[in-house]
């Protein structure tokens, strides 16, 4: 007679989606370690034999990734290589239901705000003590930092609020005392994220609070750098400009979505502001922080949307001249209000306006990046590629923006701060030689 051989559980977690998946995977993985499981992110090694799927419902090729990839571990355990398969996520907060009916080969779906439930099914205790635990997926020397759950916008194309809730701000103690560990363990750089970080503190203080809480972040010692994320423009809170520009850890570098341009598209969206509103707040922004580094990204093709439109926006990233730019195609998303309009553009266009818009940007990426030749910049070094060391300035966030390529026979290792010369300037990228030690 055979025995079974009781084998110590291996949980790998796979993370599709934004940061802010990023970070519950984060968590999760410092619980299941609390409670002496072994865990990993992404495991190459294939030695795991349970996997939890964390999966983005955001837009439609998001939620086609998300299938594919359950799809894969579902197959992977009909073939013996795996025990269990659990989803949490967005999709599986929105779609639960019919998932359920659709692949039976999943042993549990949970919500996006279950852990407790995952961790029990995982023969784990919820330790409430370990707020602000990570065991970090990203490189030791920089971190996602989130500062608060869900949205209170109703932007009509957006179904976060369907799958994260209203919002809810962390206290500032907690934000500061989880900053406190990361640093600890060796991060240096702390990215702030959030479905929308502008309307920080209203739930908890009855007043925005983030120009508070960056100050209490700029005051821990050994935080190098602090990046803004996802800043919604409408009734945007100029304070927090003040506090970027007085202190020097706080990165000169505002992610601010517009999503668009065109007033009549403004409106359709929901967006709560004007062209002209956004314009002016635009240049009261560089008034106040000379020299900081925008970006932001915009939606193609939502309902209604003209040819005009396309060109509206094309001329205005002309005149406005953002430092970066994303475009995403606009997803027909159920239970938006955008959903009861008709989808009228087909996606080939879609691609193609996107497209259009991206290569106008990318001529005036080109030709901002051309005025930093000759200049030297404060880099973090954030890995060796190709037997070249690669980083970014605090105008580039981790790999949505530029980044530097630094020429050098000197040692470095990632998280080492170098001033680095600029002497090639291409689309999206950087070189430059090293001219300083690590700082």
């Amino acid at each position: 007679m055979k025995t079974r051989t009781l084998k110590k559980d291996k949980v790998n977690i796979i993370t599709l989606g934004c940061s802010k998946n990023m970070v519950d995977s984060e968590v999760l993985s410092g619980q299941l370690k609390a409670n002496d499981i072994d865990v990993v992110h992404e495991n190459a090694k294939r030695d795991h034999n349970i996997v939890v799927v964390n999966t983005c419902g955001f837009i439609d090729k998001a939620k086609e990734e998300s299938i594919n990839t359950i799809l894969e571990q579902v197959e992977l355990k009909q073939r013996g290589k795996l025990e269990k398969v659990f989803v949490t996520g967005c999709l599986s907060e929105r779609y639960r239901g019919d998932l359920e009916k659709e692949i039976p080969g999943v042993d549990a779906w949970f919500g996006t705000m279950e852990l407790p439930l995952i961790l029990k099914r995982l023969d784990a205790d919820y330790k409430a003590e370990l707020i602000g635990e990570r065991l970090l997926s990203t490189p030791s020397h920089y971190a996602y930092l989130k500062i608060s759950e869900g949205c209170n916008r109703t932007c009509a194309f957006c179904a976060i609020p369907l799958m994260r809730g209203q919002h809810v701000s962390k206290p500032i103690e907690a934000v500061v005392a989880e900053a406190e560990k990361l640093v600890k363990s060796g991060v240096k750089e702390i990215m702030l994220i959030a479905q929308e970080l502008t309307y920080y503190g209203l739930d908890l203080y009855k007043q925005r609070r983030l120009a508070d809480l960056l100050h209490a972040l700029a005051d821990i010692k050994g935080l190098e750098w602090i990046r803004l994320h996802y800043a919604y423009p409408a009734k945007f809170p100029m304070e927090i400009l003040d506090v970027m520009r007085e202190r020097d850890n706080i990165c000169k570098y505002l992610d601010m979505p517009l999503q668009h341009i065109a007033d009549p598209m403004l409106k359709a969206m929901k967006r709560q502001i004007t062209r002209q509103e956004i314009l002016d707040l635009i240049a009261d922004i560089r008034e106040k922080v000379p020299g900081i580094c925008l970006r932001t990204t915009l939606i193609a093709g939502f309902p209604g949307e003209t040819l005009e439109d396309v060109e509206d926006v094309k001329r205005f990233l002309e005149e406005v001249r953002f430092d970066r730019v994303g475009v995403f195609t606009y997803s027909h998303e159920e239970n938006t209000s955008a959903h009861a309009m008709e989808d009228d553009i087909p996606a080939e266009e879609k691609e193609r306006r996107a497209q259009d818009i991206m290569e106008t940007q990318q001529e005036i990426s080109l030709e901002k990046n051309q005025e930093k030749v000759g200049k030297v910049f404060k880099v973090i070094v954030d890995k060796k590629e190709s037997g070249r060391y690669l980083g970014r300035t605090e105008f580039d966030s981790v790999e949505v923006d530029n980044e530097v390529i630094i020429n050098t026979d000197r040692k470095l290792k990632p998280g080492d701060f170098v001033q680095v010369k600029i002497t090639r300037a291409f689309d999206y990228d950087l070189e430059g030689e090293l001219i300083t030690q690590p700082v």
